[in-house]
C-alpha cells in the first residue's frame, strides 16, 4: 500500500499504530506489510537527516556533484560503469540522467583534495568514462525533503475574543 510507504519515507519514526491509525487498517496488516517490505529490499533501511553544519565540533565534509559521462557498451548500457561507481565508499548516490551527461553522483570527502584524488585516480581510470564535471555544494538548503533554513518568526498581532 503506497500510502503506508510514502509515511514512513516521510517520517521512520511513525509508530505501527500510528500508521494503522493512519491508513485504517488493522496493526497486525501494517506490521505485516512493512516486514515483508523489508525483507523484500523495498525499504531498505531507516534513516534520519541530520543537518550536519549545525552540529558543532565536528569537522566539516565536503560533497560534491559529479557528472560523468560514458561511452555505452552492447548488452549493458550504462549499468555496469554505473555499478562499478556505486562500490565505492565515497559515492553516495548514483542516477542515470538525461541531458549533457550519462550518470550523475554524489561524492562526499573530508576536503576538496579529497574529493580531486577520487576524480582523478578512481573514476576517471574506470573503462568507457570518457569525461567528469564537478560541481562542490557550497551550502546546503535542503535535503531529503527538510529545509535546513531557521523559519521565519510569526510578526501577526495577536488576536483576542
Amino acid at each position: 500500500m503506497r500510502e503506508i510507504l510514502e509515511l514512513l519515507e516521510r517520517d521512520a519514526q511513525l509508530s505501527h499504530d500510528t500508521i494503522a491509525t493512519m491508513v485504517g487498517l488493522p496493526v497486525g496488516e501494517v506490521d505485516a506489510l512493512i516486514g515483508d517490505w523489508e525483507r523484500s529490499g523495498v525499504i531498505r533501511r531507516h534513516k534520519a537527516v541530520v543537518n550536519w553544519e549545525a552540529v558543532e565540533g565536528r569537522d566539516q565534509e565536503v560533497t560534491a556533484f559529479i557528472d560523468v559521462s560514458v561511452a555505452p557498451a552492447r548488452g549493458v548500457g550504462f549499468d555496469d560503469v554505473a555499478t562499478r561507481i556505486s562500490r565505492f565508499d565515497e559515492v553516495r548516490d548514483c542516477y542515470l540522467v538525461s541531458g549533457g551527461h550519462d550518470l550523475r553522483c554524489t561524492i562526499v570527502g573530508r576536503d576538496i583534495r579529497a574529493i580531486s584524488d577520487f576524480v582523478s585516480q578512481k573514476l576517471s581510470t574506470i573503462d568507457r568514462v570518457q569525461s567528469t564535471a564537478t560541481h562542490f555544494v557550497l551550502a546546503t538548503h535542503k535535503r531529503d525533503g527538510d529545509t535546513f533554513a531557521e523559519p521565519e518568526p510569526d510578526h501577526r498581532l495577536p488576536v483576542t475574543p
